[in-house]
């Protein structure tokens, strides 16, 4: 998304968010309100991930999107908090502790050079063949990790070798976010 989310959108989705896991987890109803504001309306990739005690307890997003931000934000909240394959699904006692953080993205850039990564700055995305990993921005920084290692870690992530991302078939793809959440 190339504008910059005002705070009181940020507010609103955030709020979509949480409505839309506590509905889902309670009664397995659809939460999403119509919202009118232009920005909530385009149509842009996002990750939503759910901790519980500081810890990651759901996070699942995509890059594109063929719904209106506001939307893809309440599906994406809701399968982070059912459907992330590392976690059993949200039951309604989750519902008493956690917390909600969004990362509204870029497009995809395709780099062949992975000193263009910066890392705090930049997500990145790796493919090779069948296999595909992705770490948000904010992953390496929470971690204090340089750019190999952030670069192992999204090889990791895909099921690869720590080393695959020096492969002349590895294709490499960096994106930036907007990143809040609840408490920040």
């Amino acid at each position: 998304m190339d504008q910059e989310l005002t705070p009181k959108e940020k507010a609103c989705l955030l709020e979509i968010a949480r409505q839309a896991v506590i509905s889902w987890v309670r009664s397995g109803a659809d939460y999403i309100e119509p919202r009118e504001e232009k920005t909530l309306n385009v149509r842009s990739g996002c990750f939503v991930t759910i901790k519980q005690n500081g810890q990651l307890r759901g996070c699942i997003g995509n890059f594109q999107s063929e719904q209106p931000l506001f939307k893809e934000v309440a599906e994406m909240a809701k399968a982070s908090a059912t459907k992330d394959p590392r976690f059993y699904p949200m039951k309604e006692a989750d519902l008493d502790n956690f917390t909600i953080e969004i990362s509204v993205l870029s497009p995809l850039h395709k780099i062949d050079d992975v000193e263009d990564i910066i890392v705090g700055k930049h997500g990145i995305y790796l493919e090779k063949g069948y296999y595909r990993g992705v770490l948000l921005p904010q992953v390496a920084s929470e971690h204090g990790w340089d750019r190999k290692t952030f670069l192992k870690q999204t090889c990791i992530k895909a099921g690869l070798s720590t080393e695959a991302w020096n492969a002349e078939d590895t294709e490499i793809y960096i994106f930036t976010a907007q990143i809040f959440g609840e408490g920040k």
